[in-house]
């Protein structure tokens, strides 16, 4: 298991029951991953949290999760000689290091005989299912959109009923032994915080159950562009950790304007598995061009919600608190760094990386991507999001920005979004003006994209 934490809805599981006799579950903790600068406190301790419920849930039904830490290959390897293993299944991750380590590990297991079963169960629709007619992956959300939803009109996926087939499959705890605990999250140089998202099975579901109960399905696509209100599922965390199945959340989608937001996750997986180089630079080659400032001051002021626009400083506030951006913010102030701040797209995503307990990197890369205009289907670059628009917009009266920025408490409504035209003691002014930076962003892009080819216009 990895990021399925989760016995229910779960394909591999499935699978293991209908095939096998009895099922160990298993997790490896790899201290490469965990010391990595792109992995944050709160991903770390939303998993954490969710090995722990998952391990009782087990210990509950007489058998336990086998806790490994190490090298994957070494360590499902040994556990697979102590318990006796016929068979390995598990859950396909898109991720190119999940891909190369996956792969390893399958290589290792069928040298010793050992059969070895891959399923696809964190995307509704596997990476190749999704094609053209000519049989190549869709490069623009809308047509790929179009086949998606019929595909799902005329043969829905339903959950997979993998938890009755689970029964009386659990291995025995005496059989499994004893392995290591779910670790402290100071045993790896973490420090946690109540306010980064927690997750189990239950949790999601419940979380799931109470958008669908109490009208959020149906209010989403009038409110979740409003940051000031619980207008979004808040599902992605669970989602990340797979502690509920994206076949139980397409289920539950009533409201097409959802449905469509979980299409684009499949959209963005689906990228990242048939074009990996997204993951380490853009996905339009002439992209790789822009001149970007490098200016490493402007970075730290947009990381520490201080750029003196306070619809962006406010978003960073809630990310460094919480763990988690409101889906409309991370849009607008990915285009402020990309643009007008000029900074490379990769510093932010990163950044994101660090402080989201929803970090994913297909879903993180293609909206930093669609942002910074250097991605499929991205933002044409001569659209730049101006910030104060931007937060009249979507906090027309700053009750997010009060909430977020106390020192903005006095300012008048109209001029909550533009404090500079009230000079308060404790908040700065605009790093950049607005219009300047535009052009300076147009002139960078037009030189890289439009003059290479790339469709656009001239600035």
């Amino acid at each position: 298991m990895r990021r399925d934490l989760r016995l229910d809805d779960n394909v591999a599981l499935a699978a293991a029951a209908r095939d096998a006799g009895e099922i160990c579950l298993a997790f490896v903790l790899d201290p490469d991953e965990l010391a990595s600068e792109r992995t944050g406190a709160p991903i770390v301790q939303l998993f954490f949290g969710a090995l722990a419920a998952l391990r009782a849930d087990l210990q509950a039904r007489g058998s336990d999760l086998a806790l490994l830490q190490g090298d994957f290959t070494t360590a499902l390897t040994g556990l697979a000689r102590h318990v006796g293993a016929g068979a390995l299944y598990f859950n396909d991750d898109y991720e190119p290091g999940a891909l190369r380590r996956d792969d390893a590990v399958q290589r290792a297991f069928e040298a010793q005989g050992i059969a070895v079963s891959r399923h696809v169960d964190h995307v509704y629709a596997g990476a190749g299912e999704i094609e053209t007619d000519a049989g190549t992956p869709y490069k623009v959300f809308t047509p790929y959109y179009r086949r998606w939803y019929e595909r799902h009109r005329v043969a829905p996926r339903a959950p997979v009923p993998s938890l009755r087939a689970l029964e009386g499959r659990l291995l025995d705890r005496a059989a499994i032994g004893q392995t290591r605990a779910v670790p402290e999250l100071a045993e790896f140089g973490f420090t946690g915080s109540p306010a980064f998202a927690s997750t189990s099975e239950a949790l999601a579901l419940e979380r799931l159950r109470a958008f669908a109960r109490d009208g959020g399905l149906e209010r989403y696509a009038q409110g979740r562009d409003v940051p000031s209100i619980d207008g979004t599922s808040r599902i992605s965390p669970h989602l990340r950790a797979g502690t509920i199945g994206i076949r139980t959340c397409v289920a539950a989608a009533s409201n097409e304007t959802w449905l469509r937001q979980l299409a684009w996750r499949d959209f963005y997986q689906m990228i990242l598995r048939r074009f990996p180089h997204v993951a380490s630079g853009p996905f339009v080659a002439a992209a790789a061009g822009v001149q970007w400032s490098g200016d490493r001051d402007a970075f730290d002021a947009w990381c520490e919600g201080r750029t003196g626009y306070p619809i962006v400083d406010a978003a960073m506030r809630q990310l460094n608190s919480t763990g988690w951006m409101h889906n409309r913010l991370r849009m607008i102030v990915a285009s402020f760094l990309s643009k007008d701040l000029l900074l490379d797209w990769r510093w932010g995503e990163r950044y994101f990386e660090r402080h989201l307990s929803d970090a994913d990197l297909a879903q993180n890369n293609g909206g930093w991507q669609w942002a910074a205009s250097t991605g499929t289907d991205a933002v044409p670059y001569f659209r730049i999001f101006n910030p104060v628009a931007q937060g009249k917009k979507v906090d027309p009266d700053g009750t997010f920005v009060r909430r977020m920025l106390p020192e903005l408490q006095a300012v008048p409504d109209r001029f909550v979004h533009e404090p500079w035209q009230v000079p308060l003691a404790g908040y700065p002014p605009p790093i950049v003006d607005h219009a300047v930076a535009r052009e300076r962003a147009l002139q960078a892009y037009g030189a890289a994209l439009y003059h290479k080819g790339a469709s656009g216009r001239k600035s």
